[in-house]
């Protein structure tokens, strides 16, 4: 182990049933570097560096840390003895206070008596935890979060913050950051630059997963590729090439169009949805917009610009305090009704709001698409399901052992699948997408954007609800820019719309 390495990783295999999750895996981190981690979703990316962060355990192989084996039972365990690992999804405790989720495994030390060993006992001192809490959250440059707030209350960029706190707080020499900035606005992730600069200039390490290359080319100064549980290869900074990377992680040249390639833009006259006058606390105000049949319409802005909620009011999973959504020209009061009318939503926070993690991918894909299978609605035949069930996972590609699978253990893309095919095995007509290529590998991003244009094609209406302006460029016949709750811009489909035409709305 030379000077500078801070963690090797050593002949690392890793099974889950009869899937080979890790083939062999070798790895050096050094000191002073930001090194990426790409390829396709199920590569081994997540799992190389959850086993590295304690969540689990490798079949075989060692991991040196420090000049020293490492063995971490524990994250908790990892973070205590300097590696923090912020998650893809939720990291958090949704049921307890900010403060609480930033010095979880430390309230000892806001007790109120000493117990002479080193220990401390009795009452927590509430107003010293906050008061320490608030002052985490303002060295990594967050001030709009209150320490006493629920964290289940906050939305998913929030609640990444804090997570994001609570691991800075314990100084850890490697921070790994497994495909985070995804949930970030652009304020969020100049956040988190800017604290994994400050870890390489104090010559700590950080390893970053994220499937945005450009993110990738700009922040790392090496990057490691796996494909099947194997590493492919290393990239130093100077041999950084676009296609070549993307060759690399999915072992052939993409093939056909990734974004559209037509300019076209045209839809049909006929209003699908439409929201009229709605208003929504302080995040919508006074809201109209249409969506016609076989439009793909792009809303985008800041992360608190209102887009998300808004997505949440047009499938009637909030309520808002005025206003009207209108599908087909019929007043929609709920989820199920919603439903009915073959809409169909896609939630930013998937693992949240749009999967039950500990259910298997059949029944997560079968409970939406009752009325296609079951004999009214109630009688489910199991032949049919199953078939129901494996034409979705067919037809999307979806990497599993089988449809009893739980989704838990697949990865992030292959969890999105099924989220897709939740909605379009019950023939959606209507699908409203928030953030739907967050945290997908490039390969399945040109398969889901295919999809849509297909599904544009054959009449159907989107709405793509994202932060990413390229994603929106690429794909919307019409584009609205969306800031503190109000439409400030409408832009038709254009060969010639760049990213600055639209930032200046938003900011």
């Amino acid at each position: 182990m030379v000077k500078d390495t801070i963690i090797e990783v050593k002949h690392m295999e890793k099974r889950f049933g009869s899937t080979i999750a890790l083939n062999n895996v070798n790895i050096t981190i050094n000191r002073g570097q930001i090194i990426g981690l790409i390829g396709e979703n199920g590569s081994g990316k997540s799992t190389v560096t959850s086993i590295i962060s304690g969540m689990q355990r490798a079949d075989s192989g060692e991991m040196i840390f420090r000049g020293e084996k490492w063995q971490p039972d524990s994250m908790l365990y990892a973070l205590d003895h300097g590696i923090g690992m912020i998650v893809q999804e939720n990291g958090t405790v949704p049921g307890i206070t900010v403060a609480e989720n930033i010095f979880i495994g430390e309230y000892e030390k806001f007790k109120s008596f000493s117990a002479g060993n080193g220990r401390k006992w009795g009452f927590i001192r509430r107003r010293q935890m906050m008061a320490a809490a608030e002052k985490v959250l303002d060295n990594i440059g967050v001030t709009h979060i209150a320490p006493e707030m629920l964290t289940g209350a906050l939305d998913l960029q929030d609640r990444k913050l804090i997570e994001i706190a609570k691991i800075i707080n314990k100084n850890p020499d490697v921070l790994i950051v497994d495909e985070t900035t995804t949930a970030l606005s652009q304020i969020g992730r100049d956040i988190i630059y800017k604290i994994m600069n400050r870890m390489k200039e104090e010559n700590k390490a950080v390893i970053f997963i994220s499937h945005d290359l450009d993110e990738i080319i700009r922040v790392c100064d090496a990057l490691t590729i796996l494909r099947d549980g194997k590493i492919i290869i290393t990239f130093k900074k100077d041999e950084f090439d676009e296609q070549l990377i993307k060759t690399s992680m999915i072992g052939r040249e993409l093939q056909g169009d990734y974004y559209r390639s037509d300019y076209d833009g045209s839809y049909e006259s006929e209003v699908v949805l439409e929201i009229k006058n709605v208003q929504l606390n302080n995040r919508l105000k006074d809201f109209n917009l249409q969506l016609h049949k076989g439009e793909i319409l792009g809303i985008g802005g800041l992360s608190h610009c209102g887009m998300h909620e808004l997505g949440k009011v047009l499938f009637r999973s909030i309520m808002p305090d005025a206003g009207e959504v209108l599908v087909h020209g019929k007043n929609i009061k709920d989820e199920a009704e919603a439903m009915k009318q073959k809409m169909g939503y896609v939630a930013k926070d998937r693992d949240i709001e749009s999967l039950c993690l500990n259910a298997s991918i059949r029944d997560n894909i079968a409970i939406a698409g009752l009325d296609e299978f079951a004999v009214n609605n109630f009688l489910v035949l199991p032949n049919k399901e199953s078939k129901y069930v494996q034409e979705q996972i067919d037809s999307l590609s979806i990497k599993c052992t089988d449809k009893d699978q739980y989704v838990s253990a697949l990865s992030g893309g292959n969890k999105q699948k099924v989220v897709f095919g939740k909605w379009i095995g019950r023939g959606s007509e209507i699908l409203i997408l928030d953030c739907p290529t967050r945290g997908v590998d490039i390969g399945v991003k040109q398969a889901m954007y295919q999809l849509m244009y297909t599904m544009k094609k054959a009449g159907k209406s989107i709405i793509i609800i994202s932060e990413e302006m390229s994603e929106l460029i690429g794909m919307a016949d019409r584009l609205v820019v969306m800031k503190d709750g109000r439409i400030m811009k409408e832009f038709p489909r254009s060969k010639e719309l760049c990213e600055a035409d639209i930032i200046q709305y938003m900011i």
